[in-house]
């Protein structure tokens, strides 16, 4: 009977170890994934987080990114945990994939929080930072991301084109009689912003719905990822407490 119990005992943790390391192998690539989309967020979309009055958007691509990061290393211990057997490594692989959810969800609630939010700010602060700061000196990021904003969505101002009869830039003579910025034309050709006719400007198209819509998108995707992979790992926790306890206390 004992033998049975011993064999039964060694059956259930042979199980657990296999799946324990098919979980740790698929994690690792979702840690992959997750590292892929914080790190996408920053370099491809970072371009238009100088135009926005909050740094969330930015926080959640930087938690996602260090969730990331942990992932991996934490899917190497959890297979050499698993392996060796030893209860001391599984204990901190729990604790690294208790911290690894706690920040996932924290993306994926920091994203929904500022979905909410997002209209309201660009209500309140795009048309202010687009004239205010566009062509500023040390607001060249501003600039560069309003000229990718019209260039990229085909509009031209907040609301649309009468925006820029209050830019700060419009009314310098550095405009050299600019009625928008060149960014704004169809086709961008040297002091092309001086005529805004509807031939020649996106003249009823404004930019801040697509500016919203294109964000709100991409922050579904981080806080589907950061949610998802948050909930896979709650079927890690399982097994590694279920190996734990069936491995036998380690001599001290």
């Amino acid at each position: 009977m004992r033998e049975y119990t011993e064999k039964k005992e060694t059956c259930g943790t042979i199980c657990l170890k296999y799946l324990l390391f098919i979980f740790n192998f698929f994690f690792w690539l979702a840690g992959g994934a997750v590292m892929a989309v914080g790190t996408w967020t920053l370099a491809e979309k970072s371009d238009y987080i100088s135009l926005l009055s909050s740094s969330t958007y930015s926080a959640t691509a930087y938690i996602l990114v260090v969730a990331g990061v942990v992932v991996m290393v934490t899917g190497i211990l959890g297979c050499c945990a698993t392996f060796k057997e030893r209860r001391n490594l599984l204990r901190v692989y729990f604790i690294l994939l208790l911290c690894i959810f706690l920040l996932e969800i924290i993306a994926g609630i920091l994203a929904y929080i500022y979905y909410q939010q997002l209209s309201m700010e660009l209500k309140q602060n795009l048309k202010n930072t687009m004239t205010q700061k566009y062509r500023k000196e040390g607001e060249e990021s501003v600039t560069s991301a309003v000229d990718k904003l019209q260039q990229e969505f085909k509009c031209c101002g907040s609301n649309n084109y009468t925006d820029w009869a209050d830019s700060v830039w419009i009314k310098s003579p550095e405009a050299n009689g600019r009625k928008v910025p060149d960014s704004c034309c169809k086709t961008i050709t040297d002091l092309c912003g001086r005529r805004d006719h509807p031939s020649n400007i996106y003249k009823e198209s404004g930019c801040i719905t697509k500016l919203e819509n294109f964000i709100q998108e991409h922050l579904k995707i981080i806080g589907a990822v950061g949610i998802s992979i948050a909930c896979v790992q709650i079927f890690g926790m399982i097994f590694t407490c279920c190996l734990y306890k069936s491995l036998k206390p380690e001599p001290y």
